[in-house]
């Protein structure tokens, strides 16, 4: 294993699910839709879709939930499922490898029953043909035999739902996303939502957590609730251990400093990428290998998990020629911007 995977699959900052978040995890999950904090037009617009499909006794229509990994939406199928009343059956896309596993898993559901499919993007382009009349007609066609003998037999299926869920929804070949009727793209959450979640999980792992606290871990989340959940399992040994127990601002400080999460939930890979580009690059454009090979990360890795946060914050830009840091990037780190910026950045600051 390179050395990068390994600080990515150590990071507590990583918005994807890690063996850490497995414990407690079911039991911090809301069951219904009240319960479910954030998400306000996602959630009100499911509310709908789903008070008429059972008004009229139907199955919901095929759904697609959509954005960055860690907002919730395994949690927010579940709850469609409870609200609808039905059986839930769950599986990823390359767990599907055959189209005789889709077919296994389709003809096994009940009427109104709800599939979920997890990183449905990487799903088998040959299964993914099987599932179009299974979306579209409820039918399985299936081809017995081989050469001139062969046959297509028609299987009827139980009307079903399907909700898939990716956190790229551009690698979507067209005709599967067009087959969706409900799409949802699910948003980062604000602070003082982090902190109402926060505080309910507090509530339901018996850990004593003040307000301020629970507002300090919202702000460094990231806008991503697994990783609030994970900081406060996290804070909760630090307040036994160097405080009286109780999730005081203070105690969430000195244990995300500890773990070198700093006030926007930027961690010590980060800014060391960020503080490369600066003090190597003169911050930028400097080409993703190079990159890559100066922090000693995978180039995979830094534009997959890296990358899109430092954007997002306005910390790095792209440009045709390659990273560059930002004006912003150099205050949060404390130093100063070079006299020459990049050109090619300065042009596109001007033309903004």
């Amino acid at each position: 294993m390179l050395s990068g995977e390994r600080d990515f699959e150590n990071r507590i900052v990583a918005p994807e699910m890690e063996e850490m978040d497995r414990e407690n995890d079911l039991s911090l999950r809301p069951k219904t839709l009240d319960e479910y904090i954030g998400q306000t037009k996602a959630k009100e617009n499911m509310a709908v879709y789903i008070e008429a499909a059972k008004r009229r006794g139907e199955a919901l229509d095929h759904v697609l939930l959509y954005g960055p990994p860690g907002l919730g939406k395994t949690t927010l199928s579940e709850i469609i499922a409870n609200e609808m009343g039905v059986s839930f059956r769950i599986t990823s896309g390359p767990a599907i490898e055959r189209p005789g596993d889709l077919a296994a898993l389709l003809t096994n559901l009940n009427e109104n029953d709800i599939l979920f499919i997890d990183e449905i993007h990487r799903m088998n382009r040959s299964v993914e043909e099987v599932l179009y009349p299974a979306m579209e007609d409820y039918a399985l066609d299936i081809i017995v035999g081989k050469g001139p003998s062969a046959r297509s037999i028609r299987v009827d299926l139980p009307h079903f739902t399907l909700i898939g869920a990716t956190t790229r929804a551009g690698q979507l070949s067209a005709p599967l996303r067009d087959r969706f009727g409900v799409v949802e793209r699910l948003e980062l959450y604000t602070p003082s939502e982090l902190c109402r979640i926060i505080e309910r999980s507090a509530g339901i792992l018996s850990i004593e957590v003040e307000h301020e606290g629970a507002m300090e871990l919202a702000r460094r989340s990231r806008g991503t609730p697994r990783i609030a959940n994970r900081f406060l399992k996290r804070i909760r040994d630090f307040a036994q251990v160097i405080g009286d127990g109780v999730v005081t601002k203070e105690i969430a400080a000195e244990a995300l400093s500890r773990l070198e999460v700093d006030e926007l939930g930027l961690d010590a890979i980060d800014r060391r990428i960020l503080t490369m580009m600066i003090k190597n690059y003169n911050g930028g454009p400097v080409g993703l290998e190079t990159l890559a090979a100066a922090t000693g990360e995978e180039a995979v890795t830094i534009e997959d998990v890296y990358e899109p946060y430092l954007m997002q914050i306005g910390f790095l830009t792209r440009t045709p020629r390659g990273r560059c840091a930002t004006a912003l990037a150099y205050e949060h780190l404390g130093m100063a911007m070079p006299q020459q910026p990049c050109g090619e950045c300065e042009q596109m600051r001007i033309g903004e």
